[in-house]
């Protein structure tokens, strides 16, 4: 009796309109289940600028880093475009001030000491002195770093640079040493060698050094009549605009930060390219900020810096082209070379000149 009326059921639900609905629905999620698991054999989204040319054997470097990230990379690009690739949202600065900027801080994120800088956003109420005596440095300290003078008003929202001491940052040009830099600025070359990690004494044009307790002097009375109030002072060399490549396939995930960088968030072991044709001025590691980083040194006086790097491919003193593989990128938080990071991600940092792709 129980069979009978089940057979029954099962006829009658052929009457049923909403069978059919549900069918269709069915039919629907599988193709697109099937068209999305298609998709996972899809290659990566495309850069948004123009990629080099590279020859056969900087192609098979990365072809293979391809095939070892391909599934990866593309299960994440789902909905229009969209991803899940890790990018970096950096809180600090390396003592060599190779490190990028964290933005906002607020009063609960403030340690007591610190090696790094800091870019700090004004808010509501703020003021040079309360700033100074917040971050434990000199008023001179702010000012000299922000190009400021006493009388200076400050806006809400303005970035301020915060040094983690007393003292001022000064940009190496060609032919300085330590001992000069240290005598122009009443420090002592010990500590500016230890704060910054220098080797053996050995600085090169475009560093950008921390000089702890360095004062400024005014200047001669023929020149001017005023103190000077910033010891920052970088070249700008006109570029044209092509002068410089996208170092990388990926797109910008941090426009211009400290210092006059830009974040390329990408999988790691993508490809670094030279920007531009140049000299591999130093290839280092950053206990913090940068990590793993390279310096290039160009014809035309500029330097690019690209930082938290897997492989660093290159050596100083070689001589690279524009477009060729330097590096891979890095950045994933606990590998090594990946230094302040939360993603894979290069820091593309221009010294002497605009970043052209600052946004």
């Amino acid at each position: 009796m129980a069979l009978k009326r089940l057979k029954a059921n099962f006829r009658g639900s052929f009457k049923d309109p909403l069978l059919y609905l549900r069918a269709a629905a069915l039919i629907l999620f599988v193709l697109v289940s099937f068209g999305t698991s298609a998709s996972l054999g899809a290659s990566p989204n495309e850069s948004f600028y123009p990629q080099p040319i590279i020859s056969q054997g900087a192609d098979k470097i990365f072809l293979e880093q391809e095939k070892a990230q391909k599934f990866n990379f593309s299960f994440f690009n789902v909905l229009q475009g969209n991803s899940l690739v890790g990018i970096c949202v950096p809180t600090s600065i390396s003592p060599q001030v190779l490190g990028i900027l964290g933005g906002e801080i607020s009063d609960q994120e403030v340690p007591e000491t610190r090696n790094e800088i800091i870019e700090y956003t004004v808010q509501s109420g703020d003021t040079l002195d309360s700033l100074a005596e917040r971050f434990n440095v000199s008023l001179n300290t702010i000012l000299w770093a922000n190009d400021l003078s006493k009388n200076s008003k400050l806006k809400i929202g303005q970035s301020l640079v915060i040094l983690p001491t007393s003292g001022l940052i000064h940009y190496v040009k060609k032919g300085e040493t330590l001992s000069q830099i240290a005598e122009r600025y009443k420090g002592n070359v010990g500590e500016i060698v230890v704060f910054n990690d220098i080797s053996g004494q050995e600085i090169f044009v475009g560093d950008i050094l921390i000089i702890p307790g360095g004062i400024i002097s005014s200047t001669p009375k023929k020149v001017a009549k005023t103190p000077t109030t910033s010891s920052f002072s970088v070249p700008n060399t006109p570029l044209a605009n092509s002068y410089f490549i996208f170092p990388t396939q990926g797109k910008i995930s941090q426009g211009l930060h400290w210092y006059n960088a830009v974040d390329i968030a990408t999988p790691c072991g993508t490809p670094v390219y030279a920007a531009a044709q140049g000299t591999i001025l130093k290839t280092k590691f950053s206990n913090s900020g940068l990590g793993n980083y390279i310096a290039v040194s160009h014809p035309n006086g500029t330097i690019t810096y690209y930082g938290h790097l897997q492989n660093i491919l290159v050596g100083p003193g070689e001589q690279v082209s524009q477009g060729q593989i330097i590096a891979l990128i890095g950045g994933r938080p606990g590998m090594a070379g990946a230094g302040n990071s939360t993603g894979c991600h290069v820091h593309f940092e221009v010294r002497g000149a605009q970043n052209p792709f600052a946004r």
